[in-house]
């Protein structure tokens, strides 16, 4: 059977972020494509229009059976933004890094500030943790869904804004979703946790078998 991944990086990074996981990928089997896109420039629902449509399209033609997602951060929403509309072939599922499912407190705190706005742009105004904002009036994804979450904060500058656990730009509890299938956190940051080979294997192991490896000692 023939599997595709795709995979997106996150607020104001680019494809080069998500460079090792992907060669990790191929190493196991999959095609991979790694997207680029503006994610500070556009808005969440043009990002998954312009970006994410074209691609799961591009693995359609190429004859992929199962068309796998991989994403960090912001690409965990807009993700989840397209599968509003739309479904991903039979089998096919997605592990999201880091994701801001339930918002983020850092967006809460910084969104009215002028300097937030133009770095991160429409995408950053609407990942807040209030319950109007986008990731939390976004329906159920029926795909088989793994989040990968951290504890440890690379950003300690915005450690008071967070209650409890979190990663330094999304807190552990406001990753996750209900209708995930499997969840682990991880003693790593928000910035890099894409390149911690823990989290890669996991990746992999849920890509295969549709849960993460509990026989494995996680370490980042």
């Amino acid at each position: 059977m023939k599997e595709s991944v795709i995979l997106l990086h996150g607020m104001g990074r680019s494809r080069l972020s998500m460079a090792l996981l992907a060669a990790r990928l191929r190493k196991q089997g999959f095609a991979t494509l790694n997207v680029g896109y503006p994610s500070t420039r556009q808005t969440i629902e043009r990002l998954s229009d312009k970006y994410l449509a074209p691609a799961i399209a591009k693995c359609k033609a190429k004859g992929a059976e199962r068309i796998h997602l991989v994403t960090h951060s912001l690409g965990g929403i807009i993700s989840r933004y397209y599968l509003q509309g739309h479904r991903l072939p039979k089998g096919s599922r997605i592990v999201m890094l880091s994701p801001p499912n339930k918002g983020s407190e850092v967006t809460d705190a910084m969104k009215s500030r002028w300097l937030y706005q133009v770095m991160l742009g429409p995408a950053g105004q609407v990942l807040g943790t209030d319950d109007d904002s986008l990731p939390n009036r976004l329906k159920t994804v029926e795909e088989e869904v793994g989040i990968i979450t951290g504890d440890r904060s690379s950003d300690p500058w915005f450690e008071k804004l967070f209650p409890g656990a979190n990663d330094g730009k999304v807190s552990v509890e406001r990753s996750q979703l209900d209708e995930m299938v499997d969840f682990l956190v991880v003693n790593t940051g928000h910035t890099f946790i894409m390149n911690s080979m823990a989290v890669m294997k996991q990746v992999v192991y849920f890509l295969q078998h549709g849960s993460f490896d509990r026989d494995k000692k996680i370490k980042a």
